[in-house]
């Protein structure tokens, strides 16, 4: 199995982002690949609806899972060449503090961001599909 982000397809800014990373980031689309986890069948990749509720998430083709600010380091070592020594830096201790601030701003914010909508504030759980 290839690797794989896995987004919130509820999220306008995730959407927008994960099309972003489909886009320019990967060098060839079968690098790895993109998807919302809510159209995945999360059990073949170890994982529950309330993780990728919290954050994004990386499987590695190994199976080897990393979420949040790891899982975008993770997308960014494996995208193109001028985005990868900036995924190695957000792993390095210090540093990837720092990311998971950041990233959990922006979870929590996502609402409030441009592109951001109503439904980027519910729990998984109330939004409409």
């Amino acid at each position: 199995m290839p690797a794989v982000l896995i987004y919130d397809g509820d999220c306008g800014i995730c959407t927008r982002i994960a099309r972003w990373v489909t886009t320019w980031m990967r060098r060839r689309p079968d690098d790895f690949e993109v998807a919302a986890w809510q159209t995945l069948s999360l059990e073949d990749y170890g994982l529950t609806w309330e993780q990728c509720d919290a954050a994004a998430q990386w499987v590695a083709a190994d199976g080897t899972i990393s979420s949040g600010e790891n899982a975008i380091a993770r997308t960014l070592l494996a995208s193109r060449l001028p985005l990868r020594p900036i995924g190695a830096l957000m792993l390095l201790p210090g540093i990837n503090t720092l990311a998971g601030v950041v990233y959990r701003w922006v979870s929590r914010n996502r609402h409030r961001l441009p592109g951001g909508t109503p439904a980027c504030s519910l729990p998984a759980d109330q939004r409409p599909h």
